[in-house]
């Protein structure tokens, strides 16, 4: 939907106001490169901002209400609260990742004069694992930062971001998702440790190639269940290593370290997510340096490699998005595919040329169609920009 049609719509669900200006916003989606499973194992994870996302019309009221409209879940009609009324509602579905965000802006820096009205298509597909809820809730907390001329700081949205999803939502997560949203940048990757929260921008430039998401249309059910039990294993297994090595995480090892110390874990299963946890937080180190010399092969080959590991020894891709990355990596024009995401579903993501897109994706979906009984679907993916305010041709 274009911004002249987010206007309209928004002046047919909030009506005029001339008292006060429109403003235009847009929050990413995001894609993790590689590094997977390592963020909650003390190591690296290689995300970037993505031009899928949410897009948001904003307009101050003259009251204390505020007022959320989604074109996504029109049956839900406009979610109202006031800024006194800031608790959790299961009736309120998806405006609650709103409602938290703005509890704790006004915690951690004032209490807001007046409410807003807010309308927001997102064009981030449904289940795909993109991060749909963490690109709302840098929306929400950019729009009131910059609305309200609060000042706070971009990392500082972030965090708040991430404890609006463990505290308010209720969901364990790491703070990746609203890192990459929140500090994307364009033609950019993030190599971030999630527990210091250091980090640096490699230049991703793809010239003559595109990242296509491809999404395995597979509900997730598995992934929080298999999510729990991996993060157990891995702490068992380091519990083990602490025996012996002064070590904090398994983001702390080298290879040789692992390689020489392994069996001190004494069971196989933990050995092989542990080996998963070391051997893919250095393929992540691998992985910003070959961007950095402009090597885009050696990251491809990464790539594959991260999926032989969380398929074999991780067992978290599931037989969806192995068969999408074996279908990507008999391709012509292909540098490198693997599974993004938490696994047991969601998508998988490949470097391809661009001249022969097309005829990847043709290909790769009909053999998918053809070996898991029904269709995937495709996205060519730009890397972009963080949460950002976009100029309105109309501020009325």
């Amino acid at each position: 939907m274009n911004e002249q049609t987010l206007l309209t719509k928004f002046h047919e669900i909030f009506h005029k106001d001339e008292t006060n200006s429109t403003r235009l916003f847009f929050s990413p989606g995001r894609i993790n490169l590689i590094g997977e499973h390592t963020d909650y194992n003390g190591g690296h994870v290689f995300p970037c901002a993505i031009t899928y996302g949410t897009y948001g019309v904003a307009r101050k009221r003259n009251d204390q209400l505020i007022q959320l409209y989604s074109l996504n879940f029109e049956d839900q009609g406009i979610i109202q609260f006031s800024l006194d009324e800031l608790d959790f509602q299961k009736s309120d579905g998806w405006g609650n990742y709103a409602k938290g965000m703005i509890r704790y802006l006004q915690e951690s820096t004032a209490k807001l004069p007046h409410g807003f009205d807010l309308l927001i298509e997102g064009n981030i597909p449904n289940g795909a694992g993109l991060s749909s809820s963490a690109s709302l809730e840098m929306l929400v907390g950019v729009i009131v930062t910059e609305m309200f001329d609060l000042h706070s700081e971009r990392l500082d949205l972030v965090k708040l971001g991430q404890k609006v999803e463990n505290q308010f939502i209720g969901v364990n997560s790491g703070i990746m998702d609203q890192f990459a949203i929140g500090m994307g940048k364009e033609d950019c990757g993030i190599l971030l440790n999630c527990h210091t929260l250091e980090y640096e921008y490699s230049p991703l430039k793809l010239d003559d190639y595109q990242i296509i998401i491809m999404n395995t249309n597979k509900r997730r059910e598995l992934a929080d269940s298999k999510y729990n039990e991996r993060r157990k294993e891995c702490e068992t297994a380091l519990e083990r290593l602490q025996q012996k090595l002064s070590i904090e995480s398994l983001g702390d090892l080298t290879e040789e370290q692992f390689e020489e110390n392994r069996h001190l874990i004494g069971d196989d299963i933990l050995e092989k997510r542990a080996k998963h946890a070391v051997y893919e937080n250095q393929r992540t180190f691998k992985a910003f340096k070959a961007l950095n010399n402009g090597e885009l092969n050696v990251f491809g080959q990464l790539m594959n490699e991260s999926h032989y590991s969380l398929r074999d020894d991780y067992e978290v891709t599931g037989t969806e998005l192995d068969a999408l990355a074996e279908a990507a990596w008999e391709q012509d024009g292909v540098i490198g595919a693997r599974m993004t995401g938490a696994g047991f579903g969601g998508c998988a993501i490949a470097i391809v040329e661009t001249e022969k897109v097309q005829a990847f994706i043709e290909a790769v979906g009909r053999k998918y169609a053809e070996q898991i009984g029904y269709e995937a679907t495709f996205y060519v993916a730009s890397i972009g920009d963080g949460t950002k305010e976009l100029k309105l041709e109309e501020s009325r």
